[in-house]
């Protein structure tokens, strides 16, 4: 692992802290990096204008007894992959060649929008249960690498 690999992870832990995620298992972060240069980051969270969990003092996938890694679409918050993406499309940022650090595995959803913005390098630490994301990564020619991997 080099020292940048490092930096950047911590970036993201730091950023997943801003999480408005009713659960602390599940506030994620990510940070997305070109050149050694911090393009975007982004959180999971609730759109703008809208209550987040903690605003709304429950979490409504636990509420509905929603396993994890399934049904990603039943929860207010935005991931903090997409987030990221976002930023840069609102700031007029290509995210072509760059690499994505990301507390947690990407799940298929959010994989496919990592494709699709030119990301080319995924590296996160802790695992998610969507094996389809990975293929999904490995299928396009994405490198994806959990963080304790890195040597």
């Amino acid at each position: 692992m080099n020292k940048w690999d490092n930096r950047f992870m911590e970036m993201a832990k730091l950023v997943a802290g801003w999480s408005s995620c009713y659960k602390p298992d599940r506030r994620v972060g990510a940070v997305v990096v070109r050149d050694k240069r911090i393009l975007t980051t982004g959180y999971n969270g609730a759109p703008s204008g809208v209550s987040s969990c903690v605003e709304r003092g429950e979490c409504l996938r636990v509420k509905q007894g929603i396993p994890s890694g399934t049904r990603q679409e039943v929860c207010y918050a935005v991931h903090a992959e997409q987030n990221a993406i976002v930023q840069a499309a609102k700031l007029g940022l290509s995210l072509e060649g760059a690499t994505l650090y990301c507390t947690h595995q990407p799940c298929s959803i959010c994989s496919r929008l990592i494709i699709n913005s030119g990301i080319k390098r995924v590296v996160y630490d802790l695992g998610y249960p969507d094996d389809f994301s990975l293929e999904l990564f490995e299928k396009a020619g994405v490198e994806i690498v959990r963080f304790s991997d890195l040597k």
